[in-house]
């Protein structure tokens, strides 16, 4: 689940213009953020295994209620404003599932045919969702396999194939693998690599679900994040391989990369199969981020967070209100197709828009392991950064809040690749857009109404209200005439 869930191929072609360099942002960001955010989430989820809620249960026990909310609304909008750009992939490898590769461009440029393909997939994951887990975890078991893992490892084989045959490469070896920082516009693509490691805390949610937690939530985390690393790392450079750098195209790239590689071993016929299971494997990670984050969000609102119109439920239990309005999101996030110059733009500008937003709840997440570690300094730690002291967890949690806030920051810096869009609409859509999202909960949970609980609710109280109910109630001395 942790491999399914942090990998997408869609994202190789951003880094591979970075040519050799790529490697180093990979590994650099793999070391400032990803095992950071696996040992953090590691002791956090372990510390919790009995309680439910994830980042929301450690972001609360830290913060206390309002930040808990916006931790877990963050990770549901980053996903709800996620699911157009990956949609925007799938419906590029559905394009090029065709027999012709001008057509095939031509297709995937069209942004009307991307508009309706993005919403297609989108509700038919919606609908499968609404029938239940069972449904969810068949499709994406298959999905995450047949559209990504095979997809990836094909890649690097033909790859290895090509340049074994003599094929030219167009990626340079001898390049230096530490690149050539020249102004900021060059390193901004990069710092969304970050969002390509993004997800390796989605397990903590499903932590009581595994047997021995303590000592299997941690092992998943490590061997995920060491598989990560080299299917980005290797699939980055299969298609720097076969593409010239400055042909290099967000949304289409990786397709062109395995039609050429086809075409080279004359199995031009396999190419529309592997677009199609692509495309699939969009279907199977977008179904797993459709049901994953509001799953959340509907338990927390029955806990008295959202209006009773947010905690609704069909006959299998599934949270069907808020689904449609996530729905509703993404069409019209769709729709916005129609005022931005290119769907290249358009991907890259909401991208962007969902690191700016997950970074934020990265860093609540790891200031918060920081905090509990003299709030909740007694309470058992099947795993623990540091055996002794608090030095560790420091470094490592320090180490990720400032990587975090670097990438933050950067993420404001348009990159020197769009020049289609202009400075102004890129901060403005990213500064509205994400004090909309950062605000709409505080300005929620300040309405909030004692009627919105569901007595059925099944949260458990935070630590912190647990000690005030323990505390006795204090009684006044009575007065003489009370005596008497």
């Amino acid at each position: 689940m942790n491999v399914t869930a942090v990998v997408s191929l869609r994202g190789l072609p951003a880094e591979a213009v970075y040519g050799m360099s790529s490697a180093f942002y990979y590994l650099f960001a793999a070391l400032v953020f990803l095992i950071p955010t696996s040992f953090i989430a590691a002791e956090l989820a372990s510390m919790f295994q009995d309680k439910q809620g994830g980042v929301f249960r450690w972001v609360g026990e830290a913060y206390g209620k309002k930040y808990d909310f916006l931790a877990i609304w963050l990770q549901w909008m980053e996903s709800t404003i996620w699911f157009p750009t990956v949609l925007t992939f799938g419906a590029v490898a559905l394009a090029f599932s065709g027999t012709g590769a001008a057509h095939d461009e031509a297709m995937a440029s069209n942004k009307l045919y991307t508009l309706a393909v993005v919403l297609i997939i989108y509700w038919a994951a919606t609908f499968i969702s609404l029938k239940g887990m069972g449904w969810v975890g068949k499709v994406a078991k298959i999905g995450g396999l047949v559209g990504t893992i095979i997809p990836a490892g094909l890649l690097v084989v033909l790859a290895i194939v090509y340049l074994s045959t003599g094929g030219h490469s167009y990626l340079d070896f001898q390049e230096s693998v530490i690149p050539d920082f020249k102004g900021l516009e060059s390193i901004v693509l990069a710092s969304s690599i970050f969002l390509f490691y993004a997800g390796m805390e989605m397990g903590g949610i499903h932590v009581s679900e595994m047997k021995n937690p303590a000592r299997n939530y941690p092992k998943a985390i490590f061997i995920g994040a060491a598989i990560t690393v080299i299917i980005f790392v290797l699939g980055t450079f299969s298609i720097g391989v076969i593409i010239p750098k400055d042909d290099i195209n967000l949304t289409q790239s990786l397709l062109i990369a395995f039609d050429n590689y086809l075409t080279y071993i004359k199995a031009s016929w396999f190419s529309p199969i592997i677009a199609i299971a692509l495309a699939f494997g969009v279907l199977a990670g977008v179904l797993t981020w459709v049901s994953g984050p509001s799953k959340g969000v509907f338990a927390v609102g029955k806990a008295g967070y959202l209006p009773p119109f947010f905690q609704k439920s069909n006959k299998n239990g599934v949270q069907k209100n808020i689904l449609f309005v996530q729905g509703g999101i993404v069409s019209v996030l769709g729709l916005l197709f129609v005022v931005m110059p290119s769907v290249q733009s358009f991907y890259q500008i909401l991208s962007q828009l969902t690191v700016l937003l997950y970074l934020i709840m990265y860093m609540l997440m790891f200031t918060a392991a920081i905090v509990l570690r003299y709030r909740m300094k007694d309470t058992k730690r099947p795993f623990k950064i540091g055996k002794k002291g608090n030095l560790m967890i420091w470094i490592v949690g320090g180490v990720g809040f400032l990587s975090s806030l670097l990438a933050f920051t950067l993420s404001f810096v348009k990159p020197a690749q769009m020049e289609n869009i202009s400075l102004t609409t890129w901060l403005t859509v990213l500064i509205i857009g994400a004090a909309l999202v950062v605000i709409a909960p505080f300005v929620i949970y300040a309405c909030r109404k004692e009627s919105w609980k569901d007595p059925k609710a099944t949260i458990e109280p935070f630590h912190w209200e647990e000690q005030d109910v323990a505390k006795p109630a204090v009684t006044e001395e009575p007065t003489p005439a009370e005596k008497q």
